[in-house]
């Protein structure tokens, strides 16, 4: 029942009905809400994690791409196994192709992208960039879907962006500016385009399946795409001589950062607008900074304190703003 209200929605007449108010749609939105805050707090430890594992792959002549590999395929193996405990869901091959483009966007492309991007630049700036993503799918949704660009989102965009890059700039490192750094920041980017497109053009074909249906065919066709290029590399790896720190890193990156976190992604894009998904983006250097701080790696004063309270002022607003379908059920009531 929830799932067809939900596809009636994207057709703009579930409000009129159904005549669901906008506060019992905010309540129903909740779920969406904690998933897509769960998958960026995991998100924001990638980018250290990450960059961890990568400078032992680089020291050992391992490619970047051999961590993105991975993700997909050990993603790939957990969601077939969660498979078999779970019903299944009948999808026809019109459905595996668009799961296959919906896989090219949001895992091929943004994790290769995203991960050989951090082997070239910095945490800090890889989190910097990855605050362009609401600003990216803010546009690509007022393009595609007829998503009004309305004053209170875009203040709550530029409010949590600005919040962000004074979390990041206002520490004790800048952003580096060198040529490697350049390139991995526009890889970066890339990565971030990528998954904002995944978030409009499949929001409406991701509420027909369940997230395990969904991610077991996306990563799937990730998984047969990316390993005929990355076996090589898998197969020179020592793995004897790897330190258990690297390896529970990878685990991390592989199990938690991937396999929960794409497990969760479709609870809130259902249930989400895509601006309110990508400005949870956000929360990552949130999560970046507290966790340096817990470590002693920095310390705390009003700069950062400012800073974080203007990342969730600025997400408390755009999830505040009106879609398209609550104005459109505002002017039939005029």
């Amino acid at each position: 029942m929830l799932q067809q209200w939900f596809v009636a929605s994207l057709e703009g007449d579930c409000f009129e009905k159904n005549k669901i108010k906008i506060k019992d749609v905010s309540q129903k939105t909740f779920p969406g809400h904690i998933a897509i805050l769960v998958c960026n707090i995991m998100w924001g430890l990638m980018a250290p994690v990450s960059k961890d594992a990568l400078n032992y792959f680089h020291a050992n002549e391992i490619s970047a791409f051999t961590l993105a590999a991975f993700r997909m395929i050990g993603a790939a193996a957990s969601f077939w196994i969660l498979d078999i405990f779970v019903k299944s869901e009948p999808t026809t091959w019109v459905d595996r192709r668009k799961m296959f483009m919906a896989g090219m966007l949001s895992i091929v492309f943004n994790q290769c992208l995203f991960i050989i991007g951090v082997s070239y630049t910095t945490p800090i700036d890889a989190s910097v960039v990855t605050t362009m993503l609401p600003i990216v799918t803010m546009i690509i949704a007022a393009i595609v879907l007829k998503e009004p660009i309305t004053g209170l989102k875009a203040i709550g965009v530029l409010l949590g962006m600005s919040g962000a890059l004074l979390l990041i700039l206002g520490g004790e490192h800048g952003l580096s500016l060198d040529k490697e750094s350049l390139k991995g920041d526009m890889m970066c980017l890339g990565a971030q385009f990528s998954f904002a497109c995944y978030l409009v053009f499949f929001k409406g074909f991701i509420s027909r399946f369940s997230a395990v249906t969904l991610m077991k065919w996306m990563f799937l066709w990730s998984a047969i795409v990316i390993t005929p290029f990355a076996l090589p590399g898998i197969m020179r790896i020592d793995y004897s001589a790897m330190p258990w720190t690297v390896i529970l890193e990878v685990c991390y990156t592989v199990f938690v950062a991937t396999f929960f976190t794409y497990l969760l992604v479709p609870v809130g894009q259902k249930r989400l607008r895509p601006t309110v998904v990508s400005m949870y983006n956000y929360v990552q250097p949130v999560v970046s900074t507290t966790v340096t701080l817990i470590w002693g790696m920095t310390t705390f004063g009003l700069v950062k304190g400012v800073a974080i309270g203007m990342v969730f002022a600025g997400v408390y607003i755009v999830t505040q703003s009106k879609s398209r379908q609550q104005m459109e059920m505002e002017n039939n009531n005029k």
